[in-house]
């Protein structure tokens, strides 16, 4: 589990949750504690430490599990630890075009229990009915106390989980997490689904947060970017909508390039990333070709977003790319491609040392990813 950095200063009223959220972060990474040792590693003052210790306690958060055995003299000191089964969180991943994907995790980020529905070409207020009892399904599934809901859906999403702008889902100005928390009565947490792969990826996937993208395809194409262990959100929260660069045009002649003609885009404009490497939009190009036509198209995309990847690698000295999104189009000629281009527009110092892999985390990204913005939301874990 790894730490995000703090962008925003702590305010004097703001004082007894940033030390809550402190110890709660040392019992979330290294396990149980004695109150001493909590002092020692928040640079708390003892008093504070046992209050608080005390004030989780009664809360249902934290146990003491008894003393540990020391071979010093004195009384032997007490560990306390955080009771990871006893709430649970859940989940939701909205980055795939058919398919709605969920889960209840406990707050170690274990998958207890999956489930997915169908999301049969439903857009706009439809959508958001669909995913109000998608959610009340998972949270019936759940055995412990929900601690609340995350969810990662595509588009902008503003910092009080209102969706500014998703022209996939058919959503602008979509209030989400206040109206999943009115229908299910639990805190809901919700984000930009790039951003919540990249929370998850960073935070269980062993990436580097020092410069890392994760770039999520799914019904569209959007991008979290980590950089110095902080999650770069930009002016107005759209820092990483990669999917709307314009890659195709229509001066590319006919006949020069596997991609032309320009399509129109959900977003109303023609030749945007996601009109070619989207999933429908791959599958749509790849549908019934032999082997060999398929990887020149799937190489061809490939190259594209090498070409737009390059100057964003340059421009933050990023040292690792995820791709998230089904393996059997994106990991092989497409990956190889985009590596490729990449390698050759940038300086041998940034592009020869960037790596760009497919996710280790498969489907659970996103779902450990959405579990995080809870934990940090409810708890300030990060």
């Amino acid at each position: 589990m790894r730490t995000l950095r703090p962008t925003t200063k702590v305010l004097p009223e703001d004082a007894r949750t940033h030390h809550r959220a402190m110890v709660l972060q040392r019992l979330f990474h290294d396990g149980p504690l004695s109150r001493a040792d909590l002092a020692r590693s928040t640079g708390l003052t003892k008093v504070t430490v046992s209050d608080l210790v005390a004030s989780l306690v009664a809360d249902g958060l934290v146990a003491e599990l008894g003393v540990r055995a020391e071979g010093r003299v004195g009384k032997p000191a007490t560990l306390v630890g955080l009771r990871t089964e006893a709430f649970q969180v859940v989940a939701v991943d909205l980055a795939a075009d058919a398919v709605m994907h969920g889960a209840v995790l406990d707050l170690t980020g274990q998958v207890l229990e999956r489930r997915a529905a169908p999301v049969d070409g439903r857009t706009g207020q439809e959508a958001v009915d669909a995913l109000v009892t998608f959610c009340a399904e998972l949270v019936d599934a759940a055995t412990q106390p929900v601690l609340g809901v995350g969810v990662g859906s595509p588009g902008v999403v503003d910092a009080d989980g209102t969706v500014l702008e998703a022209p996939n889902r058919g959503w602008f100005d979509v209030p989400l997490a206040a109206t999943l928390a009115d229908a299910l009565g639990l805190p809901v947490h919700v984000a930009n689904d790039a951003n919540t792969a990249c929370l998850g990826e960073f935070t269980y996937g062993g990436a580097d947060g020092r410069g890392l993208v994760v770039l999520t395809v799914g019904e569209g194409v959007g991008a979290g970017i980590v950089v110095d262990g902080s999650l770069v959100q930009g002016d107005g929260h759209a820092a990483g909508e990669i999917g709307h660069v314009t890659v195709v045009d229509e001066r590319d002649a006919p006949g020069t390039s596997l991609l032309a003609p320009p399509e129109r885009c959900a977003c109303g404009r023609s030749g945007c990333l996601e009109t070619v490497l989207s999933v429908p939009a791959l599958r749509r190009r790849t549908a019934g070709l032999g082997a060999d036509e398929r990887e020149q198209v799937l190489a061809a995309v490939g190259r594209r977003l090498g070409i737009v990847l390059a100057p964003v690698v340059s421009a933050l000295n990023l040292s690792e790319i995820v791709l998230s999104g089904p393996p059997e189009l994106l990991d092989g000629p497409l990956r190889s491609a985009a590596l490729d281009a990449l390698r050759e527009r940038t300086m041998p110092v940034i592009g020869g040392r960037v790596q760009l892999r497919m996710t280790s985390l498969g489907e659970d990204g996103a779902l450990s990813g959405a579990a995080v913005l809870v934990l940090s939301g409810q708890l300030g874990v990060t």
